[in-house]
């Protein structure tokens, strides 16, 4: 294909992801309500313990509501439209790979999807211990008045980090297909790879939420211990093929 043809079918793409993006968002306009209220049971939570209404989530602006369902609608609607815009996105560069690439990525494509999902998961399970344990530093003569567009951005934020933390064993899998860095090199690294865990799942939790932590440092450990397993057993594979390439047709 010529540049023009190149640039051509990168509009095309473009396009259909964009319109997926669209018809999702317009089904998650739909759901703005039910998820409002999801996102603010912590609220509420938070101030029948302390037994008063002066917890609740703030609106400065006349627009202000409408500002915050059009942020759900569009992070709801990236969600809903993945598997439009996933799939244009591998429909453009699927021309260019081999076969093997191609049977790669697939792989990958099907285990990083479900480990997104899933560190997004782990990170809703533990997002309303993180707020209700953060507002208890409250003092009892203070109001908690949560300005909306901060909470949105500390949930979505809290989400997408640990979603992509789920996602980057699959990148050491990767790594060890590129021949960058081999399965016992992975395996090796264990002792910082547990710290950078602790660490991550402490910055991710508050420090009162013992349970929080460990919960989410040991999935990041196994998840870890999993991919360096996968990328040993690669490597072992690799290794079998060259010597009996070696070994050639007698063998």
């Amino acid at each position: 294909m010529s540049l023009g043809q190149h640039l051509r079918e990168l509009r095309k793409r473009i396009v259909f992801a964009l319109i997926g993006l669209v018809a999702g968002m317009v089904i998650a306009a739909f759901l703005t309500d039910p998820i409002i209220a999801l996102l603010t049971h912590p609220i509420a939570v938070v101030a029948e313990s302390r037994g008063n209404d002066l917890a609740a989530l703030n609106f400065n602006s006349i627009t202000a509501g409408f500002d915050l369902r059009l942020r759900i609608a569009f992070a709801v609607g990236i969600i809903l439209s993945a598997p439009v815009w996933i799939w244009q996105v591998w429909a453009f560069i699927m021309p260019g790979l081999t076969r093997k690439e191609t049977q790669y990525t697939i792989g990958f494509m099907l285990a990083a999807i479900p480990l997104f999902f899933g560190g997004c998961a782990v990170g809703w399970l533990i997002m309303p211990h993180i707020i209700e344990l953060m507002s208890g530093l409250v003092p009892e003569q203070g109001a908690l008045f949560l300005q909306y567009d901060y909470y949105y951005d500390f949930v979505f934020k809290l989400l997408l980090v640990v979603g992509i933390a789920f996602v980057l064993p699959v990148f050491l899998v990767a790594l060890n297909l590129s021949g960058i860095v081999s399965g016992r090199a992975i395996f090796k690294g264990w002792r910082i790879a547990v710290l950078v865990a602790a660490v991550f799942a402490a910055v991710a939790t508050p420090a009162a939420d013992i349970t929080s932590m460990l919960l989410l440092a040991g999935i990041l450990i196994v998840l870890y211990i999993a991919a360096a397993s996968v990328s040993v057993l690669f490597d072992w594979r690799k290794a079998r093929r060259v010597r009996l390439d070696l070994a050639g047709p007698e063998a």
